[in-house]
């Protein structure tokens, strides 16, 4: 009886423990490790948002181009001679037809006086030679001879004025000088350039677009110019021409554009940044140029949307406001640019919420929680495009 008491006792003992051994394993192990792993996942990250917004964009062409005087000439002399007088400043603003330069002449004012004496001389042959032919004294042929020394003699006349006057050099057309090439007493030969005169208002503006926008592009159409010497400003004018061909090397066209200039800020020469208003307006879904995250597989932006509620239940989903969100990673076709907003062609809708900062932390499905409170303030002066 003894050694049965014992025996069953042991069988009792035995089947205890390995009744424990199994609630340890197959309920309370599941139950620590749950708890453990809900105790080592971290927080949900603090991300910002901003909803992607339906915008009308008229379409734009950007374009890199150079300021060409309306009109702009080297001034220089038909007449090599030495300079006698120097009549203006560098970059001084001068009228049409004001004197600039005036060459030597003195030879030629003194062949100007003979040919002036020979041309009297003439007239009064000529003169009396119509005298005679009214009496019938002299033949037809010598009046003929006197009229036609008296037109040489006229024509020599001329000629020799003709070079006085080209040795006056004067201004073309209004517009203003630039620097002086040349010195007072300073022997130049013909075709050396004096100084420059250029035409600042209006001002032309010449910059090349790809042929692919050719149907797009047409005289009329508003222009934007920004340059680097004036920050903050936009100057704006009006395609003047297309040209009349595309070139082979680039294949691309060449436009002019037009502005006004009236404080002469924009001189020839000066790096144009451009844009062309060219077509109608369109509809379009733009995010901050901040929501995009651009890679070799493609361009992505994440989505915030509503987490479903631990339980499932409508209740819990009401009462959580501050609930995490989940975040969606979407593939994205990207359009054009304009100052901190992106055109998003595919993949976000307006009024979708899209991650502006934080992307870097987050992971597709994840959970975060958003704020609109942290978004980078743009700088006033940004990077050119």
């Amino acid at each position: 009886m003894k050694r049965a008491f014992v025996f069953l006792t042991v069988l009792i003992l035995l089947a205890a423990l390995a009744g424990g051994l199994g609630y340890f394993q197959f309920v309370v192990k599941p139950q620590m490790i749950r708890q453990f792993i809900a105790q080592a996942e971290p927080p949900p990250t603090t991300v910002a948002v901003a909803p992607a917004q339906a915008d009308s964009w008229t379409p734009r062409l950007p374009a890199i181009g150079s300021f060409r005087a309306f009109q702009g000439v080297e001034v220089a002399p038909q007449i090599g001679g030495v300079v006698v007088a120097v009549k203006v400043r560098s970059g001084q603003d001068v009228e049409k037809g004001a004197p600039l330069f005036e060459i030597d002449n003195f030879v030629e004012q003194a062949e100007l006086k003979s040919n002036l004496a020979v041309l009297k001389n003439a007239d009064l042959a000529l003169e009396r030679q119509s005298q005679l032919t009214r009496s019938g004294n002299t033949t037809k042929a010598s009046f003929d001879a006197a009229e036609a020394a008296r037109d040489q003699a006229a024509a020599a006349v001329e000629r020799v004025r003709a070079v006085v006057t080209q040795k006056q050099i004067a201004a073309p057309f209004a517009g203003r000088l630039g620097i002086r090439k040349i010195d007072l007493g300073q022997y130049v030969s013909p075709g050396t350039t004096l100084i420059t005169l250029q035409q600042l208002d209006p001002i032309y503006v010449d910059f090349p677009a790809p042929e692919k926008w050719l149907d797009r592009l047409k005289p009329g159409q508003e222009i934007e110019v920004t340059v680097d010497s004036h920050p903050g400003r936009v100057f704006r004018g009006k395609v003047e021409t297309v040209d009349a061909r595309v070139s082979p090397e680039s294949r691309n066209v060449l436009l002019r554009g037009v502005l006004e200039n009236k404080d002469k800020a924009l001189l020839p020469g000066m790096f144009a940044n451009v844009v062309v208003d060219a077509g109608e307006p369109k509809e379009v879904v733009t995010a901050p140029r901040t929501a995009v995250t651009y890679s070799l597989y493609g361009d992505s932006v994440f989505v915030a949307v509503p987490a479903p509620p631990p339980d499932g239940s409508a209740q819990a989903a009401a009462a959580a406001d501050d609930r995490p969100m989940k975040l969606e990673r979407r593939f994205v076709r990207v359009g054009e640019a304009r100052e901190d907003r992106i055109a998003i062609l595919d993949g976000v809708r307006p009024g979708e919420l899209v991650v502006t900062e934080g992307q870097i932390k987050t992971t597709d499905g994840a959970l975060a929680r958003v704020t609109r409170d942290t978004a980078l303030t743009p700088p006033p002066a940004r990077p050119k495009e």
